[in-house]
């Protein structure tokens, strides 16, 4: 079986990256889920650069980005992501607590695949994060790498 494409989840709150690991576990995804805790962690990942330069691997299957995070904002990376023909096919999942329109708005501008406001109670927030784990990593037909 070939290596599966990993889920990148880039999020810097320790509970909700403990919620949706949960909830990614609970459906038996056989993708691997590699964490990463600001922007420039993201970035560095995707590029295979600092850290993970001796790390070359195929995109990921989705990445999950957090819009307020520390060093870059889920913004700047989404727009670096989308600005690079090596990575704008990526798919994009804007994972945010905002319910700003602005933030909305500049996502889908920059090119974002889909924008999901986490929920408040914890029933709810698994169950998002267990359908776009069903939907990125099953069901959609990722771009190759």
């Amino acid at each position: 079986m070939p290596d599966l494409r990993p889920i990148v989840l880039a999020e810097d709150d320790a509970n909700d990256v403990e919620l949706t690991l949960l909830a990614l576990a609970e459906h038996n995804l056989a993708n691997p889920v590699v964490v990463l805790r600001d922007g420039v962690a993201a970035l560095d990942f995707l590029y295979s650069r600092g850290e993970y330069a001796d790390q070359a691997r195929p995109n990921p299957v989705v990445l999950l980005l957090d819009l307020k995070m520390p060093k870059l904002n889920g913004l700047d990376v989404l727009k670096q992501i989308k600005s690079d023909d090596r990575l704008k096919l990526l798919p994009v999942v804007m994972l945010t607590s905002s319910r700003e329109e602005r933030d909305l708005v500049a996502s889908y501008q920059l090119g974002v695949n889909a924008y999901v406001v986490k929920p408040v109670s914890f029933q709810e927030f698994v169950s998002a994060i267990r359908g776009l784990g069903m939907f990125w990593a099953l069901i959609n037909e990722p771009p190759p790498t």
